[in-house]
């Protein structure tokens, strides 16, 4: 009762400064340096630029708003830089005006959303089985391409182009900002994701990052090697956490809680995969997905859901300590190619999808490597184990037919690995949900409507490993899932808690 009481008055809080805030209205790109304070509210009247050469810096409890269908949104191009100072006690919003703080609706697709663009390795060769660009499938730092959802002026072309040479590239930092009822986009016939990160380098820090009702994915990530941490990602209309392009970063402290934001489709309304991972494009190309992810908890829909991992084009993951409960369908899909034109795994001489399972992770691809290695190496997220993995986690409450199938064929199951399946006592304290929903004709939701999160049970609380202690990014947490027992890392800054989905 007294956390409940001390989030309804941050809340409160919260409230009563909107209410004093002066409106600007944003209209220009961003070209000098510029900080956005907590006493003004920043409404976002266009596609606003943080132009190469400038940075942003958004103070805490600061609100930043789109009027609702104006698609207004915020992109941070390649040599700019964005800081989002929030707190724990007064995060960053960037959401709609409709949205009245306190309450869930369903809706999305109000307003843009935030991308960041850098200048990390990328591959982008081809795109549909056409060329793009000049680019090339080795590692050559010469790879570029145009970020999805943005639309290029004459003369400015590079301010929406992403990609580079510089891996360990800093864009600044992001700390406790929820995004809220986005993916609007004005004039293209595609949606933008909630937090869009286009050749992010490892120097950029991002952390305590939300995503609430978004009409595509939650977050996406192409190429580079950016590192996430404390991330939820809510009731998208697509993939939650979607990867191509070479990511090699790490993640770790993580919810996904699978829903609808709107009555539409699988993929623009209502959500698709947990994660979805895709490798390169084409999938022979050099950077290939290589990443790890640690601790997250994940939780699906029983009835329509998709599925927990679906891999595409060589992508190589390794999923520790994480907690898969309430999956639609299976644990691990194999897709084998994206459907935009990449070739799936084993393509020119790759590793086959069965082989990506059993070989090591220090083992070199020599198919496009170029002479990137071994000066300067490309894959650095991975350091022990398989390419491929899921060790460390449990799994509940997965009742489809097929939900192991193709994750017992891959030798998840196997016990060196771990795993704990289908415990009798929930991973989880508290999971609730609203009565089904109905929609598009296909499918059925049963919404999360609070959720405590905090690990339960014996095996939720104690995992057989842990993450590298001397790993300097990852913390060796010795839980499954995202939470440990006591601490509950959404209270009082973000929207679940706002809304009183969880406390």
């Amino acid at each position: 009762m007294r956390k409940k009481m001390m989030m309804l008055a941050l809340v409160g809080v919260l409230l009563a400064g909107v209410a004093m805030a002066e409106e600007v209205l944003v209209t220009d790109n961003i070209a000098v340096s510029s900080t956005w304070t907590a006493d003004n509210v920043y409404n976002l009247q266009t596609q606003i630029y943080v132009l190469p050469g400038a940075s942003l810096t958004i103070e805490a409890g600061t609100l930043v708003q789109s009027t609702a269908g104006v698609g207004g949104s915020l992109a941070v191009c390649r040599g700019a830089k964005i800081y989002v100072n929030g707190t724990a006690d007064a995060p960053v919003i960037m959401t709609s005006t409709n949205d009245d703080l306190v309450t869930w609706r369903e809706a999305a697709n109000e307003w843009g959303n935030l991308t960041v663009m850098g200048n990390g390795l990328i591959s982008a060769s081809h795109y549909k089985g056409e060329q793009v660009l000049e680019n090339t499938k080795l590692p050559d730092g010469l790879n570029v391409k145009q970020m999805e959802g943005l639309t290029a002026v004459v003369g400015e072309e590079d301010n929406v182009m992403y990609g580079g040479n510089d891996d360990d590239d800093d864009s600044g930092s992001i700390s406790y900002l929820s995004l809220r009822y986005g993916g609007k986009v004005v004039g293209l016939a595609n949606e933008l994701n909630g937090l869009s990160l286009g050749g992010i380098g490892r120097e950029t820090t991002i952390d305590h990052i939300e995503i609430m009702n978004n009409v595509d994915d939650g977050i996406e990530i192409w190429g580079g090697t950016v590192n996430l941490s404390y991330v939820s990602i809510w009731n998208v209309g697509d993939d939650s956490f979607d990867v191509d392009e070479g990511w090699r970063g790490k993640a770790q402290f993580g919810l996904i809680v699978q829903g609808y934001s709107l009555e539409a489709k699988q993929g623009s309304g209502v959500g698709d995969n947990c994660f979805e991972t895709d490798g390169a494009e084409d999938s022979d190309a050099q950077p290939v997905t290589t990443a790890s992810i640690y601790n997250f908890t994940v939780v699906g829909q029983p009835k329509s859901g998709d599925h927990g991992t679906a891999w595409r084009d060589n992508a190589r993951v390794q999923y520790h300590n994480c907690i898969w409960m309430d999956l639609g369908e299976q644990l691990v899909k194999f897709d084998g190619d994206d459907g935009d034109g990449a070739s799936g795994y084993g393509y020119n001489g790759t590793l086959s999808w069965e082989d990506t399972w059993t070989t090591d992770y220090t083992v070199e691809s020599t198919v496009n490597a170029g002479d990137w290695w071994p000066n300067n190496p490309l894959y650095q997220a991975q350091t022990s184990g398989k390419l491929a993995s899921i060790t460390d986690s449990l799994f509940f409450n997965n009742m489809h037919s097929k939900a192991y199938t193709e994750a017992e064929a891959r030798g998840v199951l196997d016990p060196s690995n771990n795993n704990v399946v289908e415990p009798e006592v929930s991973p989880i304290r508290e999971l609730v949900r609203g009565d089904e929903v109905f929609l598009y004709g296909s499918y059925t939701m049963a919404p999360v409507t609070y959720i405590n999160p905090r690990a339960f049970s014996w095996d939720s609380i104690f995992a057989a490993d842990t993450a590298p202690e001397e790993d300097t990014f990852l913390v060796p947490a010795q839980f499954r899932g995202g939470f440990g027992p006591y601490d509950n890392w959404l209270a009082g800054w973000s929207a679940a808690s706002s809304y009183g989905m969880t406390d």
